[in-house]
């Protein structure tokens, strides 16, 4: 496996694992629905955040290796 499948396999799990342990937290929280669809907006946008940053990070990694010297 190449360092570039090991970077998009680790994303695609990490996005996969965040939304599993964001549902499972959501199943067994005793708020309301309103409380819930708050909570999942702030999360949505924290973990959107977070792929944000590791794909800048990528890419600026990628950048580095590509230039030349």
């Amino acid at each position: 496996m190449s360092e570039k499948e090991g970077g998009s396999n680790f994303l695609v799990g990490f996005i996969i694992g965040a939304i599993a342990g964001v549902a499972i937290g959501f199943l067994y929280a005793p708020k309301s629905g309103k409380e819930t669809r708050a909570l999942l907006k702030e999360k949505a946008s924290s973990v959107t955040e977070r792929i944000k940053g590791s794909a800048k990070n990528a890419e600026k990694k990628a950048r580095e290796k590509l230039s030349p010297d």
